[in-house]
């Protein structure tokens, strides 16, 4: 059964599941419109068959043109965020006016399916991606450590071979990746002669070639390497003026752009986007799962000194005349598909962007840098992807937040709006079940009757088949007093992490609702705690929350011995106990056998 849910969680999430779209005639009358580069006061723009058709209209419209009143409001093109990763919660960007994401790593077969979608014309339901796929970095290098199999390369005569298996399958673009880690996290990274020839491999078959970095020297040799783009900029308290100067001119003198990724950065510095999550109207199409990347920041302490830097270098590019894009690294922690490119457009202008440069960093801009001629802009013959809201966000970029209504190839998304919104409403208002937990905490009564537990619907092997994977796992109770040192209630647990789904895993998975998928609130507890040894293996708790499949988790390593293991909830970091739907013990990513013997699993109070 709860394969099934999961299968179809994933099918929602890579848009295989969507409401049926029938583009209508309509026309937004006396609305004020950013084109993608300025201002146009008092336009009637029309729309036929999910393209603008006249966006200065001037005739009678036909007697069934559905009139939309514009006075008050502005017109924009529909929003175009620079830089996702692509994975999950895909009914979020359209909810935010976000129309197409730029999607800088993802797996195949997503890239394949979304891109059959766009051909037939069949996703108005979803914003567009426009995918990298599969990302070039070195063996061990960033971008190999999620367990997905990543064919990598070594040397410049690889180019022209990687790049080409990229386009076959359905890549709009190259990224690249040079990093080298910090010191506590450290990553094998291409070398400038092989991200050359990946550049000249890429521009050979008239590809893009974007290149993530994490420092100044870094950005640098990609520009030098002959980068179309820099997919990030990079945290730091200063920047010398020779430094600056020099990445400016590099920039300027090979005619790439910049994407700085502010949100992200900002996370990566310990900042939440306070704006975003102080705003009602914005933060009520997340539920609240959703609301835990944006709670979530990586950086464990604040340190806004980390933005000087970047600040400094998205300023002086922009003025320089350097193509500034606005792009927010969704899919990480302390950010969030849609509502965060909001947030990143008050960021552009914080760092010296015009509110009028800033939405052209999420429209016509970015629709410029990557070849995409049918978006981003408000001219005849265009996308009808658009985003209608009060006032004049080209005078006050928090504008962009009081949206109207949201138009994707002319379809109105105002109704997957509301039913977002009345989801969200009823979750909130929903009190999940508090679980009356056992005195002593116990929750695996494993016998060899049965796998069970004192609530819920008890344990169950877990593994990556229903996303198509091949990993393996075989569960064995173990009889105390007969397989040597062994606790009451032990249970192997063994198998093998085979590539496969994008993130292999396998392992034993915990429903504490009566029936799997069903979330509980198991506020009464505030520590998990178990015994467990194994093979001398890393493994992961994952604790699965309502509306999402994408656990949060904590790591903990085996040994030859058994050894109580405690972990305070508050570990599991932006984990809500209140919509618990799975807890569970997992191997993987990492490929190959693995064997643990876990016991006296707890949930207490202390």
């Amino acid at each position: 059964m709860h394969k099934t849910s999961l299968a179809l969680a994933l099918a929602v999430c890579a848009g295989t599941i969507h409401f049926p779209a029938s583009a209508a005639s309509f026309l937004i009358e006396h609305v004020r419109v950013f084109d993608g580069q300025k201002i146009q006061a008092d336009k009637n723009v029309l729309i036929v068959d999910g393209k603008i058709q006249d966006s200065n209209f001037t005739g009678k419209p036909a007697a069934d043109t559905t009139i939309v009143n514009g006075k008050g409001r502005t017109l924009l093109p529909g929003l175009i965020d620079a830089h996702v990763h692509a994975f999950q919660d895909q009914e979020l960007p359209l909810l935010y006016g976000v129309t197409t994401q730029i999607d800088m790593f993802s797996n195949v077969e997503m890239l394949k399916a979304i891109n059959e979608k766009m051909r037939k014309g069949e996703n108005r339901d979803r914003a567009d991606i426009i995918s990298a796929g599969i990302l070039a970095t070195a063996p061990g290098g960033h971008g190999t450590e999620y367990g997905m199999p990543v064919p990598t390369l070594t040397k410049p005569e690889e180019a022209q071979a990687w790049v080409d298996a990229r386009i076959a399958e359905g890549s709009h673009f190259i990224k690249i990746v040079i990093e080298h880690g910090s010191e506590k996290h450290s990553f094998n990274s291409l070398d400038n002669a092989t991200v050359k020839a990946l550049v000249k491999a890429a521009h050979l078959r008239n590809k893009l070639a974007v290149v993530h970095i994490g420092t100044l020297k870094e950005a640098q040799d990609a520009l030098d390497a002959g980068a179309d783009g820099l997919v990030h900029l990079f945290t730091d308290r200063q920047i010398s003026e020779q430094d600056l100067r020099a990445l400016v001119n590099s920039a300027k003198s090979k005619h790439a752009f910049v994407i700085p990724t502010f949100a992200v950065l900002e996370s990566i510095a310990g900042l939440k986007e306070q704006d975003v999550l102080s705003d009602k109207r914005m933060i009520a199409l997340l539920s609240k799962s959703q609301m835990q990347p944006l709670n979530t920041p990586y950086g464990h302490k604040p340190d806004a000194d980390l933005l000087n830097a970047p600040r400094r270098v998205t300023a002086a590019m922009h003025a320089a005349g350097i193509p500034v894009l606005a792009g927010t690294d969704a899919g990480n922690s302390g950010t969030q598909y849609g509502i965060s490119l909001h947030h990143e457009l008050a960021a552009l202008v914080e760092a010296g962007l015009s509110p009028t440069a800033a939405l052209a960093a999420a429209t016509s801009v970015p629709a410029t840098a990557f070849r995409l001629k049918d978006r981003g802009r408000i001219a005849k013959g265009y996308k009808a992807d658009l985003l209608l809201v009060e006032g004049e966000p080209d005078k006050d970029i928090l504008n962009t937040r009081n949206i109207v209504d949201v138009w994707k190839d002319g379809e109105r998304v105002t109704a997957q709006r509301e039913q977002k919104l009345q989801e969200v409403s009823k979750q909130s208002m929903q009190k999940n079940l508090l679980v009356n937990i056992p005195a002593d905490g116990r929750i695996g009564l494993f016998s060899k009757d049965k796998l069970a537990s004192p609530f819920g619907s008890g344990w169950y092997p877990s593994n990556d088949s229903p996303m198509g994977g091949k990993s393996t796992v075989t569960l064995k109770v173990l009889e105390s007093g007969k397989d040597g040192d062994v606790p009451e209630h032990a249970l192997s647990v063994a198998g093998s992490i085979n590539p496969g789904f994008t993130y292999p895993w396998a392992g034993l998975a915990f429903f504490p609702g009566n029936k799997p998928m069903e979330a509980v609130n198991l506020g009464n507890a505030n520590t998990l705690k178990f015994r467990v040894k194994g093979d001398g293996k890393d493994y992961s708790v994952g604790i699965s929350m309502q509306g999402s499949f994408i656990p949060v988790t904590v790591s903990f390593k085996t040994t030859a011995e058994w050894q109580e293991i405690s972990i305070p909830f508050t570990k599991f970091k932006g984990m809500d106990p209140s919509i618990i739907t799975i807890l569970a013990f997992n191997a993987g990513p990492q490929t190959g056998e693995f064997h643990f013997e876990i016991a006296d699993i707890r949930l207490l109070k202390e």
